[in-house]
């Protein structure tokens, strides 16, 4: 099997997905680093429910456009491929918006409850940066029909997609539905 590469772009299309990559991860910095100091509010914001319904529906979604896959139905898999994108980008928007308002929401649990929620943490932030230009990548090549190198990258950005997406839902449990 071969290796994904960056030569099935052009280079305009490989700097306009790495440039919307670059401004969506410096967005979330920018409201990070900006942002009201932590919440310690252990009631779930209007946008963090939303939040966590978009992120589990992306997951769903993405679940849904495999399945499609393996059964050969290509035009329900763009579907619910797009499906997932237009879900994680809303997500998106709404998670800085939550985070412009109320900041970081600081994880209350102890012992090894602690130490759990840090080892889904940590990997889901770096995966969470990791997945905007791979997604940005493989949606390019099925939509513009190279298909042998839109399967050899969504072998790789589907799990940590999924990742991403699950991992958030279960961020989202630990920090407002754990003590």
């Amino acid at each position: 099997m071969t290796r994904p590469t960056l030569a099935e772009e052009t280079p305009t299309v490989r700097r306009l997905i790495f440039a919307l990559s670059g401004f969506v991860m410096l967005l979330v910095l920018v409201v990070m680093a900006f942002t009201p100091g932590a919440s310690g509010s252990a009631q779930p914001t209007l946008l963090a429910q939303l939040n966590v319904i978009l992120n589990g529906s992306a997951g769903l979604a993405l679940l849904a456009g495999f399945a499609c896959i393996r059964a050969k139905n290509v035009a329900w898999h763009k579907r619910c491929m797009v499906t997932a994108f237009g879900l994680s980008s809303v997500f998106l928007v709404s998670y800085v918006l939550h985070h412009a308002q109320v900041g970081s929401v600081p994880f209350r649990g102890t012992g090894l409850l602690r130490s759990i929620y840090f080892v889904i943490l940590v990997p889901h932030i770096i995966l969470a940066a990791a997945i905007v230009p791979l997604a940005l990548f493989t949606l390019y090549r099925g939509w513009s029909g190279k298909i042998a190198a839109h399967r050899r990258i969504a072998r790789i950005t589907l799990p940590i997609w999924l990742f991403v997406s699950l991992s958030g839902v279960t961020v989202y449990g630990m920090l407002y539905h754990l003590p």
